[in-house]
């Protein structure tokens, strides 16, 4: 009987007990996060991007290159490297684009931030004394997303030197 009395107690105890409530990013979040990714990968194939309408003020942009001076880029480097980068080739993405809903690492619930792996090609337009030359590479990118639903925080893993390298002819 004292068994019984300790283990309703124990069970009372345990049901008393205050537990941290979980706050999920709902699908919505996800589904208006995709949104805005989209809006990025079609405008920047298209070498047009808002950026007012889709970078908070404050993004920052993982910087994986080889040999990369700074580990991280500012939106004036983005729009100056984005520039740079449509002056020299043409960009798209092969194939479908697949959108996945990234996790918070501690708690591995949706944290509203998007992921998506693409194959990009980029192409050197042809000149008089070359011919045009492309390179496909496979990407990972992810973006996490401040409240107001603008990018600020944009990373990817890709061999993006090696792509250089090859369209430069190095």
């Amino acid at each position: 009987m004292k068994l019984q009395y300790a283990l309703i107690f124990m069970f009372g105890l345990l049901c008393s007990c205050q537990t941290e409530v979980e706050v999920t990013i709902g699908n919505d979040t996800f589904e208006k996060n995709s949104a805005t990714v989209m809006a990025y990968l079609t405008g920047y194939q298209k070498e047009r991007l808002d950026y007012d309408a889709l970078f908070s003020k404050d993004v920052i942009m993982l910087n994986t290159r080889i040999g990369a001076v700074k580990d991280s880029i500012s939106i004036a480097e983005i729009k100056l490297m984005d520039q740079e980068g449509w002056d020299l080739y043409d960009f798209e993405i092969l194939g479908e684009i697949y959108l996945l809903p990234g996790v918070n690492t501690e708690t591995k619930k949706a944290d509203g931030s998007v992921r998506y792996y693409g194959t990009w090609r980029t192409t050197k337009a042809a000149t008089d004394s070359t011919e045009a030359i492309k390179t496909d590479v496979r990407l990972y990118e992810s973006f996490d997303f401040d409240e107001d639903g603008k990018i600020l925080y944009q990373q990817f893993y890709g061999d993006l030197t090696a792509s250089s390298n090859i369209l430069e002819g190095k």
